[in-house]
This record gives structure tokens, sequence and C-alpha cells, in this order.
């Protein structure tokens, strides 16, 4: 089924489709996604909008004389509560799209773009059992899983995925490219080469001809 098509242009959309489908991959690879964040969020937004609500039925049915007193301290639990939310989008959450484990070891993955930038950025944070955190920076352009045309391509992203998170490589190997993946600088994530090309490819890199090269002798013309 081919997805939905969004513009190519707009980072934003390009930037919550690739959210939506990260935790849609990951927990089609058994990984246990932990609600705790957006449950809270959910729970601080929706309290705020019930108080609003109750706050003008209640001033609506009986008239601001009678319930003064009590908007007063509506308002002050309504700015209390939208404090609290932005505090826990901005402080606690901090652009994080999956939470979750995997045969015992935690994951932690969030997301940003920078702005005229269509490079999409992720931080991830896991610890295998038995072993210390561990934490990486990537990145990769949008061009990567999206068509011309605005749709996502689902299988450049998975692979980008299994093949750059170690965690993920081991829950669905079949997709780990062999191959140089395109990452944030500070993180260069490269698989071996076969070790019949290192001569040669050192010998690319200085300009001298590799051992192998240099055993050939020209033939002679009588």
């Amino acid at each position: 089924m081919t997805s939905p098509k969004i513009s190519v242009y707009s980072l934003s959309d390009l930037k919550n489709t690739t959210d939506d489908a990260l935790p849609n991959y990951l927990t089609s690879l058994k990984f246990k996604q932990a609600h705790t964040l957006a449950d809270v969020r959910l729970a601080l937004g929706y309290s705020a909008v019930v108080i609003a609500g109750a706050t003008f039925y209640a001033d609506y049915k009986l008239g601001w004389d009678a319930t003064k007193f009590w908007t007063l301290w509506a308002v002050i639990a309504y700015f209390v509560l939208n404090s609290a939310l932005t505090y826990w989008i901005w402080g606690v959450e901090k652009g994080k799209i999956f939470t979750g484990e995997f045969n015992g070891s935690q994951i932690s993955i969030a997301s940003s773009v920078t702005k005229h930038k269509p490079v999409y950025n992720l931080e991830v944070q896991y610890s295998k059992a038995g072993t210390e955190p561990q934490a990486l920076k990537l990145s990769a352009p949008f061009t990567r899983w999206f068509d011309s045309d605005g749709h996502f391509v689902a299988m450049p992203f998975q692979r980008w995925l299994a093949t750059a998170i170690p965690l993920i490589g081991d829950a669905d190997p079949q997709k780990v490219e062999t191959s140089i993946v395109e990452t944030d600088p500070q993180v260069v994530i490269e698989t071996p080469k076969p070790s019949g090309s290192k001569n040669s490819a050192k010998s690319s890199a200085d300009g001298a001809p590799s051992p192998a090269a240099r055993s050939r002798k020209p033939k002679r013309t009588p």
C-alpha cells in the first residue's frame, strides 16, 4: 500500500511522518514501548482543559458573582498545569519519540530538525543487559526515505536504523547494511572491509602501487 503523500518542502510534515514510522517499526520487532511520558503529558493537558471547561460552565449557569472566588483558584490551577505541561514537554520529554525495552535492554530515542535544513537528527541512548549505557547521535537527509513525490519509503529508513543502532540491528539483522552509514560527524559507523582489499585501498590512498602490483613485471616485447 502506498503511503500518504506529503509536501517535501514541509520540514514539520517530513519529521512528523518519520517520527510516526519509527515506533511502528520498533514495535513490529517486538520492542515494548513505554507510554509513561505520553500519559503524563495527556493527563496534564486534559486536566487543564477540564478546569477551563468547568469554570466556563459554572460562570454561564451561576453568574460571575457566585463563581468569582472559585474562578480565581481555577485560573491559578490552569496556569500551574500549563506550566507543568510546558516543563514536561521541553524539560523531560526533550523530543523523545520512543522509549522502551527489548529483551531486557533499554532504549530511548529523541528526534529533531534544524530550521531550513532537511536533515533528520536522532539522539539514541541504549543499554544492553549487563553493559554500560551507550549514546549515539545520528543524522541523515529525508531524501533517503522520501521519494520525489513525497511518499515515505519504509525500507531505506528501516535499514538506516538497523545499521546505525546496534540494538535495532540485533532485533532485525536482515536489514543491516554492509556499507558506511551516514551519521553525525561525532559518530562514525563502518563495517569491516575484506582483508584482501587493504593493500589496494592503501595504494590508492598514497599513490604507491600495492605489493601485488609490484610483483607483476611488465612483459618485454621482442
